[in-house]
């Protein structure tokens, strides 16, 4: 194991030792910095703009993995189920997770257009509005629209692992609740939904990780605006230490993003020793 050990001392643990050490100074590029304490932090728990992205970033996350969830699952069910071409269907499933973000990006862009849209163009086509609607200049249409390109990225990854998921679970106990009399809602409600479980836990935590670290999407479509209403903790991090060359403060935000991280994983844990009857053990 030391080769593996050596790559994830060298390409995980230095870096975030480096990020960490980095938000207790005052290092700007192309300036050593000297050591400062907790004053990146006092500065930011002043700073307006940094609680604003704070709860940017935990409404982008909440919204857009609740959405992905739902929209996932009931994907998952439906190509569970006997359909014909359902190989081809699986396929054009993943297409959103596997294309690049930087492209899907410049797609949804194209697709936000304030004069171009093609959303704004059909809806004027079919009369139900009489303007284009302008979708990333205006701050709730920015954050639903930032939302709603991330739903798309991130559904394949959820509905597949859940589709994997409903596979291991035995037909025969669906046959018995349902010689039993139990309706879908019942069969769904206890049965999939516990055997699913710790596969859900694993999956929304990983969805969790994505999204609210995300930085591609945000940055091709707003750059955080307008007004800085889609800036998120990973954007305004890399706002202030790359072209504002303030490497301590910029630190100081990344690293202010770990107990969130870490609230997360500890859901995925905590989610999975839930269900130890499911591995032969008790609950």
């Amino acid at each position: 194991m030391l080769p593996a050990a050596a790559f994830l001392l060298f390409f995980l643990t230095y870096p975030l030792g480096l990020g960490v050490w980095l938000g207790f100074t005052d290092t700007r590029i192309g300036r050593t910095g000297v050591f400062i304490g907790i004053e990146n932090y006092q500065s930011l728990f002043e700073d307006s703009l940094f609680w604003l992205v704070v709860f940017n970033t935990l409404l982008y996350t909440i919204a857009a993995s609740i959405l992905k969830f739902a929209l996932g699952l009931w994907l998952a069910l439906l190509l569970n189920q006997h359909l014909p071409f359902k190989a081809f269907f699986r396929a054009v499933v993943l297409l959103p997770w596997v294309v690049p973000t930087v492209l899907s990006a410049i797609a949804f862009w194209w697709i936000f257009d304030s004069q171009y849209s093609i959303i704004s163009w059909a809806l004027i086509r079919m009369g139900l509005i009489d303007a284009p609607i302008n979708f990333l200049g205006d701050v709730t249409n920015a954050r639903a629209s930032v939302i709603a390109a991330n739903v798309w990225r991130g559904i394949p990854f959820v509905a597949i692992s859940l589709l994997a998921g409903l596979q291991t679970i035995p037909p025969s106990l669906h046959e018995a609740a349902t010689l039993d009399g139990a309706t879908n809602w019942q069969r769904f409600r206890f049965i999939t939904l516990p055997m699913l479980s710790p596969i859900i836990a694993v999956v929304m935590t990983f969805s969790v990780l994505f999204t609210f670290t995300d930085f591609q999407l945000i940055y091709v479509l707003t750059r955080g605006g307008p007004l800085n209403s889609t800036h998120l903790m990973a954007t305004l991090s890399f706002q202030r230490a790359i072209p504002g060359g303030s490497l301590g403060e910029g630190a100081a935000i990344a690293v202010a993003m770990i107990p969130f991280l870490l609230a997360a994983i500890l859901f995925s844990y905590f989610g999975l020793q839930r269900r130890k009857w499911q591995q032969g053990g008790g609950d």
